[in-house]
């Protein structure tokens, strides 16, 4: 699988990610889990690829 998601893209992803992932200690009862939505931008940034990106044929990274 091919990287479609660039340089600063991974980075906006990786800081927000770890921002909302940060809410499940801030937040209280069953609020909290909705934190957990974090690990999608994390893991995508992480990764390189984003299925979204792939089906609506978008690439934010350098292609070659």
């Amino acid at each position: 699988m091919k990287a479609n998601v660039g340089g600063i893209d991974r980075g906006l992803r990786i800081v927000a990610g770890l921002a909302i992932l940060a809410l499940f200690f801030v937040l209280e009862g069953a609020n909290r889990w909705w934190a957990l939505v974090g690990l999608v931008p994390l893991v995508t940034g992480i990764v390189g690829r984003c299925p979204a990106y792939g089906i609506f044929g978008i690439r934010t990274c350098r292609t070659g």
